[in-house]
């Protein structure tokens, strides 16, 4: 083992599911998404973790894989994708991610199409480049509008987007439960101890669990592969956004197969078309 923080990094795939992946631990997720949904999507009491993988009407259609995707107990569904590295057309990817509880809530015979809402959280490790002059908007709530309005159209289809990178807040300044929460997700792994302004019961829960020291070896080594995955994602991804060359992204895709990742999850992470993956 040779990491030297003493706090898991969130953002690596292990890490985020240790926090908030288990049913053990839906308490966490429960307090961060009530932390950061609209005011009318009312307080989340439970969850359900449903399948993540999923297909579509027929198996030509695409799929897709999501982080975590759970029900609440009216049925409200809840996407969450924590994105690691830039990719062009992630907006794109919500939207298509979006359609599939949309479209299995279709029933057979008479159906009158009320639908259940539909909600999906994107937890970025990167800012939009569109959204680079807006340095404070941390929190993105996107509705379908009606444009000679003004007015929400459609409220049962809501997209959030947190570009985490924009939260500047020091531990002093943190107020609010979605303050300390973007806080603990960007910070983490920076942190030696908990700070005093963390020390309610569910973010006692996040410190404990997130303590590497802990970890039996099977889980440390399991960690270190993931933050390493994570590390070579970004960097390298990172780079080729900055030089324009995608190459780099299907380097990390085809790096993340070898390790012994799925082609469809190394496609996603890396933002590589799966056709291109397999062809390579």
């Amino acid at each position: 083992m040779t990491t030297q923080e003493r706090y898991i990094n969130p953002f690596t795939d292990f890490g985020f599911k240790k926090i908030f992946g288990s049913e053990v631990n839906k308490d966490l997720l429960i307090a961060f998404l009530n932390s950061l949904l609209p005011d009318d999507a009312g307080i989340i009491a439970d969850l359900s973790f449903m399948p993540t993988e999923q297909t579509g009407r027929s198996e030509y259609d695409r799929r897709a894989i999501f982080d975590l995707h759970c029900k609440n107990e009216q049925g409200d569904t809840f996407i969450v994708e924590m994105q690691r590295a830039k990719q062009n057309y992630f907006k794109d990817r919500s939207v298509f991610y979006a359609s599939f509880p949309i479209q299995q809530q279709a029933k057979k015979g008479t159906w009158d199409f009320c639908l259940k809402p539909v909600y999906m959280v994107g937890i970025l490790d990167f800012i939009f480049d569109e959204d680079q002059s807006s340095r404070d908007v941390v929190h993105h709530e996107v509705k379908l509008l009606d444009r000679s309005t003004g007015q929400v159209f459609y409220n049962k289809l809501t997209f959030i987007y947190l570009e985490l990178p924009k939260f500047r807040k020091s531990v002093d300044e943190l107020v609010t439960d979605f303050d300390k929460w973007c806080y603990l997700l960007r910070h983490l792994p920076e942190l030696t101890e908990r700070p005093q302004r963390l020390q309610e019961k569910v973010f006692s829960k996040v410190f404990e669990i997130a303590e590497i020291a802990k970890y039996s070896p099977a889980e440390a080594a399991a960690y270190e592969d993931s933050l390493k995955i994570y590390r070579d994602l970004k960097n390298v991804i990172d780079t080729a956004y900055d030089e324009g060359k995608a190459e780099g992204k299907l380097e990390v895709a085809l790096r993340l197969v070898a390790s012994g990742m799925s082609t469809e999850q190394a496609s996603k992470l890396a933002g590589v078309p799966v056709a291109l993956l397999q062809s390579s």
